[in-house]
């Protein structure tokens, strides 16, 4: 209620158990959630994206004190993936 109230639309979907319980108490449930299928799948890649980046230790672990050297970190491990990315596609 509180996101509906400010328009802000759910990007994951609901639970199967969720719904199941909702459904189950009737009008006192609530509304179903409806979500957006399109942003959840652009949430899924960067989230994908995300994991990649953070299979490298030092960006798991913040091991950078400074600002510069994450982004460096990042953009270092981000050129990495492209690069795998593009030998795999080359294959």
């Amino acid at each position: 209620s509180y996101l509906r109230k400010r328009g802000i639309k759910a990007v994951i979907p609901e639970k199967k158990d969720q719904a199941a319980n909702r459904t189950k108490k009737g009008s006192r449930g609530g509304r179903p959630v409806s979500h957006d299928a399109d942003l959840y799948k652009e949430r899924n890649t960067i989230e994908r994206l995300i994991n990649r980046l953070k299979d490298w230790r030092g960006i798991a672990t913040r091991f950078d004190k400074t600002p510069e050297s994450y982004l460096a970190g990042l953009e270092l491990r981000a050129s990495m993936i492209w690069i795998e990315d593009l030998l795999r596609a080359a294959d």
